[in-house]
């Protein structure tokens, strides 16, 4: 795969979707899943039009990440995307990684010390890197980011903040902006925060954590979402119409097509 090609695919709808849609990215941890499950909710979600698939998690310890993506790719077209939880979770298998620099913190080593460890190695395996300024966002509890990080998240009555930290990342030349509540936050990012710094910069911006129902994701994107992330709702919930209908809460029209259990 050329360089840009996995983040052409991503920005081809930018800014404009039909209908007012986001993206919608399927976060996968595989340490949470059995394997028929896994692949089942990938094809679903292929079905009711995810945009790309996310793997990766705070704490992954799975030694299968190549297999994994593999499969994953044997029963859909989407992109594979791995969204890193440290510098170990690479593999020649996927399109591309999220190279994430977790521009909220003070932590050096998330700002760009496990970058240059992993550089090399994301280059040796032809693995194209997407630039991507990472936010933790005040949610109601720590999360395991922000333990892993050891970093203090932005907190949530502060959208300047974020849209400053934001503005910065945008001149610093990163593509994306990922406003982050964690995995099972109690609160989601609060939507006054995603229309003030998706009116700030002119990079997508990604919004993720703590979504669990389509009411909540259609508003992150009424607020100015461009990609939506929710991947631990459905490690609770293994049910069809509930992916359906939070990948359709992305259009504003929110069209959902009736599909039998």
């Amino acid at each position: 795969m050329s360089v840009q090609t996995t983040l052409n695919k991503l920005l081809a709808s930018f800014p404009a979707f039909p209908e007012k849609r986001a993206g919608f990215l399927l976060l996968i941890d595989p340490d949470k899943y059995d394997e028929p499950t896994l692949l089942k909710l990938v094809e679903d979600a292929t079905a009711f039009g995810a945009t790309a698939i996310l793997i990766g998690g705070s704490t992954m310890i799975s030694n299968r990440l190549d297999e994994y993506i593999r499969h994953i790719k044997s029963v859909s077209p989407l992109p594979v995307i791995i969204f890193p939880g440290s510098v170990v979770q690479v593999s020649r298998e996927a399109d591309a990684i999220l190279y994430l620099s977790l521009v909220s913190g003070r932590n050096p080593e998330y700002l760009i010390g496990h970058h240059v460890i992993a550089a090399p190695l994301i280059q040796q395996l032809e693995l194209e890197p997407i630039s991507t300024a990472y936010l933790l966002i005040e949610s109601g509890r720590k999360t395991a980011v922000e333990f892993m990080s050891n970093s203090s998240p932005i907190p949530r009555h502060k959208p300047e903040i974020a849209a400053a930290h934001a503005l910065a990342a945008e001149y610093l030349g990163m593509k994306l902006v990922y406003l982050e509540a964690g995995s099972g936050a109690d609160y989601s990012v609060p939507e006054e925060m995603i229309s003030m710094v998706s009116k700030t910069i002119s990079v997508p911006l990604i919004v993720g954590g703590g979504l669990r129902t389509p009411d909540e994701v259609n508003r992150k994107v009424i607020a100015g979402a461009n990609f939506i992330v929710v991947g631990n709702a459905f490690e609770h919930r293994h049910d069809k119409i509930y992916l359906q209908e939070m990948i359709a809460a992305t259009s504003l029209s929110r069209k959902i097509e009736q599909v039998s259990r």
